[in-house]
């Protein structure tokens, strides 16, 4: 039976450690994208998608996350007895925007158990999960594109795109046979592999929409390096069990993970906007004359 994709899982227990200093009293998931944090970015594309309940992994100290997607009635009453209703209506905007279910993860034990800790609020429902290392843009949100596949085929889903051979060992990738220039159907997966074992180019920067199948999946993964439990072994037992399919997204995915990919959304995303695109060039050309 077909079933809608209603909800989604946004892993976000990480300790940050390529952003320290910044990290160390600060989630990096509130890093901001000029002055919208990184996590609101991935929370927009699942609602923008479709999504009514998004269950966001935790773990300590990462309360402000939570704080972000709530009211602030101090802050808005504030603003708005100044006058500044706008910016009153921009912070009160954040905290419509979804319905968050917050869970801990209570040990660091890896991506795959992450996802396994969402399983008590997902239940038997077809769900996404979306990675807050890897900000996607595009003009139809890269989860809507993986969620109208799984609709329409009834099959999980993973958003993937074609990298350098130099590159797959930086990613989990996927090989299996073609069914179109876009979408391969899966039948092995491997975690960062070397260059030469690679089955295929196609490598997955956090996006999927899968069946409720991968709980069980997850369930029997072993343990692997650094005793994680690893979400590409669990999606290799899915793709035994049933079809998994893998989709080159239509979009430009930017590793938010990394610092220079960091400074790339961060340049990319400012100059965009009407307000800041002059400065910002201004900026750069500055910048780009010293000698």
């Amino acid at each position: 039976m077909k079933r809608k994709v209603r909800k989604a899982v946004i892993p976000a227990a990480g300790l940050g450690t390529r952003f320290l200093p910044a990290t160390k009293a600060i989630p990096k998931e509130m890093i901001p994208i000029v002055d919208v944090p990184m996590i609101q970015h991935i929370v927009e594309e699942a609602v923008r998608a479709g999504i009514e309940d998004i269950v966001l992994v935790t773990a300590r100290h990462k309360e402000a996350i939570e704080n972000h997607f709530d009211f602030n009635y101090e802050l808005e009453d504030s603003l708005e007895k100044k006058n500044k209703n706008d910016l009153a209506e921009v912070s009160r905007a954040v905290g419509k925007m979804c319905n968050l279910i917050s869970i801990r993860q209570k040990m660091p034990l890896g991506l795959g158990h992450a996802v396994l800790t969402a399983a008590p609020i997902i239940g038997d429902e077809p769900f996404a999960i979306l990675l807050g290392d890897d900000l996607i843009d595009s003009t139809v949100p890269c989860t809507k594109q993986l969620v109208d596949i799984y609709e329409r085929e009834n099959a999980s889903v993973v958003g993937v795109m074609e990298v350098p051979a130099d590159e797959v060992s930086k990613y989990g990738i996927v090989g299996g046979k073609m069914l179109d220039p876009r979408t391969m159907h899966v039948q092995n997966l491997v975690e960062k592999p070397a260059p030469k074992d690679a089955p295929s180019r196609f490598a997955i920067p956090g996006r999927y929409v899968l069946s409720p199948t991968i709980f069980e999946c997850l369930r029997q993964t072993k343990p692997g390096k650094g005793g994680e439990i690893q979400l590409t072994d669990g999606l290799q037992l899915l793709a035994e069990r049933e079809r998994l399919l893998a989709y080159q997204f239509d979009g430009t995915r930017y590793d938010t993970g990394d610092r220079l990919g960091f400074i790339d959304a961060t340049i990319s995303f400012a100059l965009r906007r009407p307000d800041l695109k002059s400065g910002v060039q201004e900026i750069l050309r500055k910048h780009l004359e010293r000698k």
